[in-house]
């Protein structure tokens, strides 16, 4: 029930009570109360003593932490503009996130084709003859059965690299202190490459390697004496490379074509091969040009690292030392070029 002050002599219509001018008269009952007072309080309140043309003006109360909006023209007053919308953010994708989520993100490396885990399965390979490189032991693990696969590598002259596991584990889990490497093609003799010359009718001709520690230059050697027709290429046991599997790859197949043998001394194999006959050759920056040398007969080319050259007992067992021209520029060339042109020199004695 509303009663009504100051009633106009028009009577109302419908939809009068909403116009502007018809605040100030009409009211609903029990607005003049308090709330929590059982009594009419005659007191008006702040909103009732304050003009209305006051309260039609006062702007659009500010949002929390930001400014007040302005009011639009011919809106009503009080009324809030509605908010502009935020610019939808662009998520860039972020490289690192993603390669973590991939299911592979925590995946070790594969394993070398040619790496023995275990001590069961070195043990079988040392036992069945199978071409070692080296074996890697960790530190502080030689009891039982490692101090036994050991002994019986060092038996067969296969170098023995002692490590810390933390390398081990770096190369390979579950590893039980222990890894080998095996040769990624097999080995011949001496003299099968011998063998071979004379079922060819032909004056041996062979590589032999001292120092040479990379594995991409052993791969070129043994390409360019396959071209050249040499009957083998000779490497060391220790302190050089062997027919690793980056070795075989930089040969591009030539491994298939030519002979490899791997000697455990060196020196007693060069006397060997001169009471075969063989006149041994060692590339030297102090030798004689090597267009000036007679390449003729049964030929042992020896072919030092890049840095040390030949070392001085496989020098002294040499008969010749021939050289290749240098500007002064550079003091030394790359192993496997310098292998290559006194090869086609021997060559063209042939």
């Amino acid at each position: 029930m509303a009663y009504y002050n100051k009633l106009p002599p028009k009577a109302l219509t419908r939809g009068d009570h909403l116009r502007k001018d018809a605040r100030e008269w009409v009211k609903d009952e029990g607005s003049e109360y308090r709330r929590g007072r059982g009594a009419a309080s005659s007191r008006p309140s702040k909103e009732d003593a304050r003009p209305s043309s006051s309260r039609d003006r006062r702007p659009a109360r500010a949002p929390e932490g930001g400014p007040a909006r302005p009011v639009k023209d011919g809106a009503r007053s009080g009324d809030r503009t509605r908010p502009t919308p935020r610019p939808e953010r662009i998520v860039r994708a972020d490289p690192a996130a993603e390669a973590l989520a991939r299911p592979d993100a925590f995946s070790r490396p594969s394993e070398p084709e040619n790496l023995i885990v275990g001590r069961n399965p070195i043990r079988e390979a040392l036992r069945s003859s199978r071409d070692i490189e080296k074996l890697l032991v960790a530190k502080g693990d030689l009891n039982g059965t490692a101090r036994e696969i050991v002994a019986e590598a060092r038996e067969q002259h296969i170098p023995v690299q002692t490590v810390e596991r933390s390398r081990l584990d770096e190369i390979c889990r579950n590893h039980q202190g222990m890894l080998a490497f095996a040769s990624a093609y097999r080995y011949y003799e001496v003299e099968d490459m011998l063998e071979d010359a004379a079922q060819k009718g032909e004056k041996p001709f062979l590589v032999i390697l001292d120092g040479v520690t990379d594995p991409q230059n052993l791969g070129a050697i043994i390409r360019t004496a396959a071209c050249v027709g040499a009957h083998g290429v000779i490497v060391p046991q220790r302190r050089a490379v062997g027919l690793t599997p980056s070795a075989v790859k930089a040969s591009a197949g030539a491994i298939e074509k030519i002979k490899v043998a791997r000697v455990t001394n060196l020196a007693r194999t060069l006397d060997m091969l001169k009471e075969k006959g063989l006149w041994l050759y060692a590339a030297d920056m102090n030798g004689v040009h090597y267009r000036k040398v007679d390449f003729s007969g049964a030929v042992g080319l020896v072919i030092g690292s890049e840095g040390d050259g030949i070392s001085r007992l496989t020098l002294e067992k040499c008969d010749h030392r021939v050289s290749l021209p240098m500007t002064g520029a550079i003091d030394s060339l790359n192993a496997s070029v310098a292998a290559g042109i006194l090869m086609y020199a021997v060559r063209d004695f042939r």
